[in-house]
């Protein structure tokens, strides 16, 4: 799902509010989202997940066209941990489609 179709379903499941709101409304989330995350905060959605960064150290890694040694510089990298109720929904999706295919 792309932004622009979650500001649609958005949009059609809450006939309320117009369309200039939502996209509004979601641009804002994902904006304070991103600025929390950049400045090294945890953000945790209760039943979906934490986004937390995790600081990657200085390595040694290989070109692979080469095989040549390079050195990849420290880094810091998101990283999401989804939460119970998003793990078991997707195990029971997972669960339904493999009975369908019986």
């Amino acid at each position: 799902m792309t932004k622009s179709e979650l500001i649609t379903l958005i949009g059609t499941k809450q006939q309320h509010l117009n369309q200039r709101d939502v996209e509004l409304a979601v641009n804002t989330i994902i904006l304070t989202l991103t600025n929390s995350v950049a400045s090294q905060e945890r953000i945790e959605i209760r039943g979906f997940g934490g986004f937390t960064t995790l600081d990657r150290k200085t390595r040694i890694g290989r070109n692979p066209k080469t095989g040549e040694a390079v050195s990849v510089p420290n880094r810091r990298a998101v990283h999401f941990k989804p939460g119970l109720d998003l793990r078991q929904k997707v195990n029971a999706s997972r669960l339904e489609y493999k009975i369908r295919d019986l």
